[in-house]
């Protein structure tokens, strides 16, 4: 019996993992329950095709701890030359009524943020991308130390 279900299982984890055929580059790192703004988290990926187009995301796990409507993120793209475009983003993390978006039925939620639409690696090597958060109280000049109730983050890469 216990066999069945190993088998079926696996079955199933690989059933899944093929229907995500946009995949390229998916990662997650652990950033814990409060997000430090000192702390930047990267990924690096090698691009070894300037010809094709891509998605990015910013991927984001939180819970009921994350307590802002909106999340500002500063994200740098480092080019295999050393070249880095940074981007201030803002995204939208609540409904109106406070309840958190995203996809997850318990009080954790997964957001998949659009970073950048149909670009272009146009250089080959490798390249990394530095995440981190840029969140202020209303009001205050100087961000917010600790965020609270992010426990995720993540870099995304589909091919279209």
């Amino acid at each position: 019996m216990n066999l069945k279900r190993s088998i079926l299982f696996i079955l199933a984890l690989l059933l899944l993992n093929s229907c995500d055929k946009k995949r390229v580059f998916d990662e997650y790192k652990t950033v814990g329950d409060n997000w430090k703004k000192s702390d930047i988290v990267s990924f690096s990926f090698k691009e070894s095709d300037t010809t094709k187009a891509y998605n990015l995301f910013v991927n984001l796990r939180n819970n009921d701890n994350y307590e802002f409507n909106n999340l500002y993120l500063i994200v740098a793209l480092e080019q295999p030359d050393g070249l880095v475009k940074r981007d201030t983003l803002q995204y939208e993390m609540t409904n109106p009524d406070g309840t958190l978006l995203g996809d997850g039925f318990s009080d954790i939620k997964e957001n998949k943020l659009f970073y950048k639409e149909k670009m272009r690696f146009n250089k080959l090597g490798t390249y990394k991308v530095h995440i981190q958060h840029a969140v202020r109280k209303t009001g205050k000049v100087v961000g917010v130390e600790a965020l609270e109730g992010v426990t995720e983050v993540g870099f995304r890469i589909e091919s279209l």
